[in-house]
């Protein structure tokens, strides 16, 4: 066979619909996995289950792939220089995906390339943070593991010294942040190829509650037209300047100046396909899946444009209420144009354990299905 072989390193819900996007394709998908119960795992035919960490274990999965590629930054990038070395690709490279994994090093890099971001700098200890508040605004200032936090983890809200104490007690370095007064949360995703070729995604808006994503409305409602060109052409500077390819999601604050000038500022950045591009898989001509596996490939990108006015996304979130699959008989007879997708993950209070699309003209009407759906598959309603 001449078709590729495209390994992903991780096994959680991000590959399983990675490897969906693959099949009418042809593509082959390999995964490393922690554990065969993961999400990927119950779906992809050629699983090896192993420690992401260790470099014989990334080279012998590596061995016979044409591209490996990722549903999560965790990977030691030292581990992915040594593949590259020994002739692996790796997409997108060490040299990009570091700005994603470590937070100091992506704020140094923005602030290079001239990308607006809040206040920040690392710092040493809780007196340190008291110093960077008194720089600028004062408390409260918000402090961030430079590694491995991720859905509001590793995040604190420190009001005073006592409070950013908290932050240093794992012993990694810390990221202070000066809080920023946003009107709401935006996501730039666009995807980059190899040589080049780039397309971005609209603008959508990401509602968080308890900082975990729980609503995706794309294109976000009432952003002026201006704003949301100068946030794709921001994702898309970003995505060239970091040499990334594949999906980048660029997490934004929507900011209003003294004057109510709109503005936006960088929040995060993910080099892979993200939460907040999920609306892509029923919403858009081309998911970010489909379009991540094609850049990882060097293919020509599909058309990121939505199929409908309005898309809405909300997140499935476990609750106290285990038979989920009990709640299809009323959704889908409620709402046939609802689209459900589940990770194949047991239900825990307040796990991401699937989600819901819904599209058309009215966008309340669109936002009330998806919220209804989302509730009554957790249990939270039940009419």
């Amino acid at each position: 066979m001449t078709f590729p072989v495209v390994g992903m390193v991780g096994g959680g819900q991000l590959a399983r619909m990675t490897h969906e996007a693959g099949i009418p394709l042809g593509i082959r998908f390999r995964i490393l996995s922690d554990t065969p119960q993961d999400s990927a795992a119950q779906v992809v035919s050629d699983v090896t289950v192993g420690d992401y960490r260790d470099l014989d274990t990334l080279r012998a999965f590596a061995r016979g792939c044409d591209v490996v590629t990722f549903d999560h930054e965790h990977v030691p990038v030292e581990h992915l220089r040594a593949l590259q070395a020994e002739g692996v690709t790796v997409r997108p490279g060490p040299d990009a995906l570091v700005h994603a994994q470590d937070k100091g090093v992506m704020r140094a890099r923005l602030a290079q390339i001239g990308a607006p971001c809040p206040r920040n700098r690392i710092v040493a200890d809780a007196a340190d943070v008291t110093r960077f508040a008194a720089e600028g605004a004062g408390y409260p200032v918000v402090l961030k593991t430079v590694r491995g936090g991720y859905d509001g983890k590793g995040v604190w809200f420190a009001r005073s010294e006592a409070d950013a104490a908290d932050a240093f007690k794992a012993g990694v370095p810390v990221l202070a942040e000066e809080r920023v007064d946003f009107v709401r949360e935006l996501a730039a995703n666009v995807v980059r190829s190899p040589h080049g070729q780039a397309v971005a995604y609209p603008v959508a808006e990401s509602v968080q509650v308890d900082g975990v994503c729980d609503t995706v409305i794309a294109p976000a409602p009432n952003l002026p037209e201006e704003l949301s060109a100068q946030a794709q052409r921001l994702a898309l500077t970003v995505a060239s300047e970091l040499g990334v390819v594949g999906h980048l999601a660029v997490e934004l604050f929507e900011t209003r100046g003294p004057d109510g000038t709109p503005g936006i500022l960088v929040n995060e950045l993910a080099m892979r396909p993200h939460n907040s591009g999920h609306w892509s898989m029923d919403g858009a001509a081309t998911s970010q899946f489909a379009n991540h596996l094609r850049a990882v490939l060097d293919l020509p990108l599909g058309d990121p444009r939505p199929r409908a006015r309005w898309t809405v996304m909300a997140n499935v979130l476990g609750g106290d209420y285990p038979d989920m699959y009990a709640g299809y008989l009323h959704c889908m007879a409620r709402d046939p144009g609802l689209k459900i997708h589940m990770y194949g993950k047991d239900v825990k209070p307040g796990r991401k354990v699937g989600h819901v699309t819904t599209y058309g003209d009215d966008l309340a009407d669109v936002r009330e299905r998806a919220r209804h759906a989302a509730d009554y598959l957790r249990g939270t309603i039940d009419e």
